[in-house]
């Protein structure tokens, strides 16, 4: 589906969805090894990567910053760099890309000179107050006029050093800026959490992988508090996984119609948290009365929608930070599976509440889904589609953000999809 237009409806299949699909490189796994390989010295060659908006975005930041970024197949980059990056001309336009943004707020540190990262009208109000905070207490001029992009970082060549601490509770992103950039330090750093929250700590842990198979010299002191040596980075050859978040609207589609399709990799396999949700959506049509989301932020839209047609309600809990993801993921949600059914979904404070209805499925229930900008929305209630008649998609091209492929994809295991108005 080359040119896709305003909105898309989709048509039940009424048929078990049967096939196999690959599922695109890892987003996160791909924007860290960018920026790894950026701060390495020599070539690195990633492979399985993911082309999309946000990783593109990445790509041409460090190009602006004088990084080779190559690109010789669908899913590789090679990229050649001094292992240092230099200021670029303009500012850092990262759109709506959060990893982009936090990863390079704190990179962008070493550089010799004045650098302005910001994004899009979406991005500009997304906080990103405390990793400005933790960097200005590294003695890095660093501002943030709204707590929000634009951020503005005067650097001298290098990272400091001593003792930081970071609040994760908003985002993991913040913590594995930090991170990764320690290792350009005069010295040893130290990093370590001012509570005991952080969100989806499983993607520090994600980071920290990645950190050292790229050299990274990092030791976990406890819980909360990481040591990392100045080592630098050293080039390697580096195969990224496919996206976990991604998977899990293939495990969506496959419990809604009684399908079987081969992902060619195994739940298990996954180093993502997000993989934990498979073990959830196995559970369907009976999945748990409460579900903790707070290790797996961005599969809780997919299981949301999941439990529209689940035997009985489900709470969602743990999830205060899907607030301040693309949008507002918790109220989207809420308003759309609403829009669906007057009374299908509410919010209590910062749970999500779905109020299941198995009756559900097999009817027509015209509703045009409202997706904010935000790729998780429409790829999720593309799921509703699977069940329900008359379910439209506003805006699907957002889904370039992470799967440019995900309607082709669609498509391709029997879903037939047609324009709206």
């Amino acid at each position: 589906m080359t040119a896709l237009p305003a909105a898309l409806t989709i048509i039940p299949p009424n048929h078990p969805l049967v096939g196999r699909v690959s599922p695109p490189g890892s987003k996160s796994i791909t924007n860290r090894a960018l920026l790894l390989a950026a701060l390495a010295k020599g070539t690195s060659r990633l492979t399985g990567a993911l082309k999309s908006k946000d990783t593109v975005l990445m790509a041409a930041a460090l190009r602006q910053m004088g990084v080779s970024v190559e690109e010789p197949d669908a899913t590789s980059f090679v990229v050649t760099s001094t292992g240092r990056l230099q200021a670029p001309e303009g500012p850092l336009v990262l759109g709506n890309a959060g990893t982009a943004v936090r990863f390079l707020t704190a990179a962008v540190a070493t550089v010799d000179g004045t650098v302005v990262v910001d994004g899009d009208e979406h991005m500009r109000v997304r906080p990103i107050a405390p990793l400005v905070a933790a960097l200005r207490s590294l003695g890095i001029d660093a501002t943030s006029e709204s707590g929000c992009p634009p951020i503005v970082v005067k650097g001298n060549g290098s990272f400091g050093k001593g003792r930081v601490e970071i609040d994760g509770g908003l985002s993991s992103q913040y913590v594995s800026a930090l991170l990764m950039a320690a290792p350009l330090g005069e010295g040893p750093i130290e990093i370590a959490l001012t509570g005991s929250d952080i969100g989806a700590r499983g993607y520090v842990d994600l980071t920290i992988a990645a950190m050292r198979a790229f050299g990274a010299e990092v030791e976990q002191v406890d819980a909360g508090t990481w040591r990392l040596q100045p080592s630098g980075y050293r080039s390697t050859d580096f195969a990224i996984e496919p996206d976990a978040s991604a998977a899990t609207y293939l495990w969506g589609a496959e419990v809604l119609t009684g399908g079987t399709i081969d992902l060619g990799v195994a739940a298990d396999a996954f180093t993502q948290p997000d993989a934990a949700a498979q073990a959830v959506i196995a559970q369907f049509p009976n999945m748990p009365a409460v579900i903790d989301g707070s290790q797996m932020q961005d599969a809780v839209p997919t299981i949301a929608v999941l439990a529209a047609f689940n035997n009985h309600p489900v709470r969602f809990v743990g999830i205060a930070n899907l607030r301040v993801k693309e949008c507002d993921r918790i109220a989207a949600v809420s308003t759309e599976l609403q829009r669906i059914r007057p009374g299908l979904a509410e919010e209590d404070g910062d749970d999500l509440i779905v109020h299941a209805d198995p009756g559900l499925a097999g009817q027509t229930l015209p509703a045009r889904i409202e997706t904010y900008a935000d790729h998780r929305i429409a790829m999720s209630f593309a799921l509703a589609g699977l069940r329900i008649g008359g379910i439209t998609i506003l805006d699907p091209a957002c889904t370039g953000k992470t799967y440019p492929a995900y309607w082709d994809m669609l498509a391709g295991l029997g879903v037939k999809l047609e324009p709206a108005e």
